[in-house]
């Protein structure tokens, strides 16, 4: 898939749809899956548009969402739909004070959009002036012929419940479960793998510790099931810890991957990119009084997280 930073970039006539795609959840996908479809019946390249910053950050930098999702793993899970390209638009107080005529004029001028993407209930423009029927009336005047979606997402899939907000809820709750389900796949950290403060591997289990700039929203306190993916390919199994370590006295919240099965200090990773994928909850955070107490659950939860995995591996 092609990624295009400007819409001067976007040369091909083109069928669109637009959204911010937090997380590319079922919906989102049922929607990019609608647009590679329609491209294609009526011979035009299909173009998903995309907003950086999210345009909450924008309008109220004081309230701006915890994304689910960082830029990179939403392209990949937009180009996993099919679609041809992706414009990342830059969202500005500018992009947004045009009016829904304006913003029209753009896409058909600018963008080269014959055909639009969308729900029922799409709003654009100017304090979202512009709905549907505004829509259809404006892009019969500029040539953008309007294609709405699904009209009830709610058929048979119970699509209509999904949304990137409770997704968001569901993953600060731990129900990383729900979440994989409304997403169509486990939920996604990425980060790079840093030196930490050896305590893990002190008592036996060594950790690789994601840090840097983690992309994507990071689940409730607790211990997971899940998998961690390095730079070489390699898939292995993981102990996932998120939390500050209050047996420690901690205060810096962490993501922390214990390898099950593998002695880590024969992988060499550090500085290296990782994806963390929460697979299931096994339990929340614990403050425990002393050094053995948490060695023994720690190893009931290398043993839950490797009895959840094996079942997961069954079910594949």
């Amino acid at each position: 898939m092609e990624v295009i930073r400007s819409a001067d970039e976007a040369a091909h006539l083109c069928a669109l749809t637009l959204g911010n795609f937090d997380g590319v959840h079922i919906g989102h996908q049922a929607v990019l899956r609608t647009l590679v479809r329609v491209a294609d019946e009526r011979g035009l390249t299909s173009l998903a548009m995309t907003f950086d910053p999210h345009p909450v950050a924008v309008h109220r930098p004081d309230h701006k969402p915890q994304l689910i999702t960082g830029l990179d793993e939403k392209l990949k899970r937009i180009a996993a739909t099919g679609v041809d390209a992706t414009l990342v638009q830059p969202y500005s107080l500018e992009f947004a004070d045009q009016s829904a005529e304006e913003f029209i004029e753009f896409l058909a001028r600018d963008v080269g959009v014959r055909a639009i993407v969308v729900g029922r209930d799409v709003r654009f423009g100017r304090g979202n002036e512009g709905d549907l029927a505004t829509l259809q009336n404006l892009g019969q005047r500029h040539g953008v012929e309007t294609v709405v979606a699904i009209d009830d997402l709610g058929d048979g899939e119970g699509l209509s419940r999904v949304s990137s907000t409770h997704i968001r809820s569901l993953l600060l709750d731990g129900n990383v479960e729900d979440a994989a389900r409304m997403l169509g796949r486990p939920h996604v950290v990425t980060g790079t793998v840093v030196n930490g403060n050896a305590r893990g591997r002190e008592m036996g289990f060594p950790t690789a510790n994601i840090g840097g700039d983690v992309a994507g929203l990071i689940p409730s306190d607790g211990v997971y099931a899940g998998w961690v993916y390095f730079a070489d390919g390699r898939q292995q199994p993981g102990a996932i810890s998120v939390g500050s370590n209050p047996t420690f006295d901690g205060d810096d919240r962490r993501v922390e991957v214990n390898v099950v099965g593998v002695e880590f200090p024969d992988m060499d990773v550090y500085g290296e990119p990782a994806r963390v994928e929460f697979v299931a909850h096994i339990r929340g955070q614990i403050e425990f009084s002393g050094m053995d107490a948490l060695i023994e659950q720690m190893r009931d939860d290398v043993k839950n997280v490797s009895a959840v995995l094996e079942a997961e591996r069954q079910k594949a």
